[in-house]
Order: structure tokens, then C-alpha cells, then sequence
């Protein structure tokens, strides 16, 4: 893909983002107010106002766009192949939207111990995906951006990329030397 053309796609995917959640915050603005939330849903700590979600996730987006250009090194063909992105991101993009959209619907309903168990599943399927990539990143956060706005599900979405990065990259190759090691015998 050539470079202008991936700008192209760059720009309609965060036009997109940014439509997106500039319309949800309108919403809430002309229906009661935009939410804030308190870090951990404690009042004893600060509270962090949806309204950042404005700027944030077209930025997130712009970001995670770029480096998936960088990572996949898109090919420059010699015909223009506009939104020309690989299947596998958009997989991992639509495995954590799913996610995100759960943890969201289970919390908003009171089931307390599902988004655990959640949680908990990310520690695992990052045995055998990387769950740390950025598309999985941005589609947690848009799955939970209606919840729970987007500053804390950046904020834990960094944090699971990075635990999922450690298990992919130091606890998988253990095992995986493990069970070589115990075959051989």
C-alpha cells in the first residue's frame, strides 16, 4: 500500500473514531450531562470526566493506525488499495471490541465475578495470541468507552498489553521449552 493511500486510511478510520465519539458525548451532553467516573469507582479518588474521550480516542486511534502501517510493512503495490489492512489485526481488533462489550454489559448489569473471570481470561489467551498488540488495545477501549468513558479503559487496556506482553514473550517460550524438554525424555 502506498503511503498516501494508507494516510487515506488513516484519516477514515480516525474520521470515524472521532464522528463516533464525538456524537456519543453530544448524546450525554443534551440527555443529563457527560458522565465522570472515579479511578476504581472510589469517591475517595479523583474523578475523570468522559469529556476527555474527545480527544483521546481519535488520538489512540491515529497512534494504533500508524503502527500497525509500521509493524505489518504494509506493501507498496502498484495499484492503490484503500483500507488494505490484514486480517489477523482486524481479528485481534474484533476479539478485544468483544471483550471490551462484555465487561461492559456485565458490569453494567451487577454481575460482579464474570468481569473477573474476564480479566483473568486475557492472562491466558495471551499464552497463545498477542493480546499487547495496539488494534487489541483500541478495541478494548471502544468496547468500554460507553461504560466507563475512554481515560481507565486505557488505562487498564495498557496495563493487561503489558502483563500479556510478559506472558507471551517470557512464560510462553518457558512452556513451550517445558514440554520440548519433557518429550524429548
Amino acid at each position: 500500500m502506498k503511503k498516501k493511500e494508507f494516510i487515506k486510511t488513516q484519516i477514515l478510520l480516525t474520521s470515524i473514531v472521532s464522528i463516533a465519539i464525538w456524537s456519543l458525548l453530544a448524546w450525554y451532553y443534551f440527555n443529563g450531562g457527560v458522565p465522570s467516573h472515579h479511578i476504581l469507582a472510589r469517591e475517595d479518588l479523583p474523578e475523570i470526566s468522559n469529556w476527555w474521550g474527545a480527544i483521546l480516542l481519535p488520538l489512540l486511534t491515529w497512534i494504533v493506525v500508524f503502527r500497525i502501517q509500521k509493524r505489518e510493512n504494509l506493501p507498496i503495490g502498484k495499484s492503490p488499495e484503500f483500507l488494505k489492512i490484514p486480517l489477523k489485526v482486524w481479528l485481534g481488533f474484533l476479539g478485544a471490541l468483544i471483550l471490551g462489550v462484555a465487561l461492559s454489559v456485565f458490569f453494567t448489569l451487577g454481575n460482579e465475578s464474570m468481569p473477573e473471570y474476564l480479566i483473568l481470561s486475557v492472562f491466558f489467551i495471551s499464552l497463545f495470541f498477542p493480546v499487547y498488540r495496539a488494534e487489541c488495545l483500541l478495541g478494548f477501549v471502544i468496547g468500554m468507552t460507553i461504560t466507563f468513558g475512554a481515560i481507565l479503559p486505557t488505562g487498564i487496556g495498557s496495563i493487561l498489553a503489558i502483563i500479556g506482553f510478559l506472558i507471551h514473550h517470557l512464560i510462553r517460550p518457558l512452556i513451550i521449552y517445558l514440554f520440548s524438554f519433557i518429550k524429548k525424555q
